[in-house]
């Protein structure tokens, strides 16, 4: 049988998927996710999207090329959030519950890039610029903690700092047990409510 001819399976047999950037953003968010960005060889990715090495160097250039595009899928929607009106204008309590519940809304969207985002450790360009932007991200949240306790909404016993941290903290625990195809999975709007709830009545005064 020639090489043209031969059929496109995986070594499973299944049929080799057709893939464009998105679904191999897919993958490599996965397999980065499991195995950490430094126990990922081009090799493995090969294998798990069952395109060759070449096939891969067609889409990108580099497996930090990768990253960075896995990873901006999880910062770019986050920082989307702060320009939107229910973010920006009216009393600092009530933009700080909204971007905490667009917040959850966004991890529930892109799990995969987010998960992979609280995992990056620093250790390449790619990385530290995650991290420098996950920094950024909380900094607005304290911004928004810090006013809401001067307008006099939140209780002013709060350090501001530690309240962002621990806001951020309970919405990206779910990237331990949120499953969205679970039959018990609650719609991304419930789940965005309840955890405001909970946060909100204990800091509000």
């Amino acid at each position: 049988m020639s090489r043209q001819s031969r059929p496109k399976v995986l070594p499973s047999g299944e049929p080799r998927p057709r893939y464009d950037a998105a679904k191999l953003l897919d993958v490599a968010a996965r397999v980065f996710t499991e195995h950490g960005y430094d126990g990922t060889s081009m090799e493995d990715l090969s294998r798990a999207s069952g395109l060759s090495k070449s096939s891969l160097y067609h889409h990108v250039s580099s497996k930090e090329e990768l990253l960075r595009r896995a990873l901006e899928h999880a910062v770019d929607p986050l920082f989307a959030i702060i320009d939107e009106p229910d973010a920006s204008q009216g009393r600092a309590v009530d933009r700080l519950e909204y971007v905490i519940a667009r917040a959850v809304q966004v991890l529930t969207e892109r799990l995969p890039y987010v998960t992979l985002l609280l995992r990056v450790h620093g250790n390449t360009d790619t990385e530290r610029w995650a991290l420098d932007r996950r920094r950024d991200f909380d900094k607005v949240i304290a911004r928004l903690v810090r006013d809401a306790i001067s307008d006099g909404d939140l209780r002013s016993d709060l350090d501001a700092a530690t309240t962002a941290r621990l806001l951020l903290g309970l919405v990206n625990s779910l990237i331990e047990w949120y499953r969205p195809k679970s039959r018990r999975a609650e719609s991304v709007d419930r789940l965005a409510a309840h955890i405001t709830t909970l946060a909100f009545d204990g800091l509000r005064t």
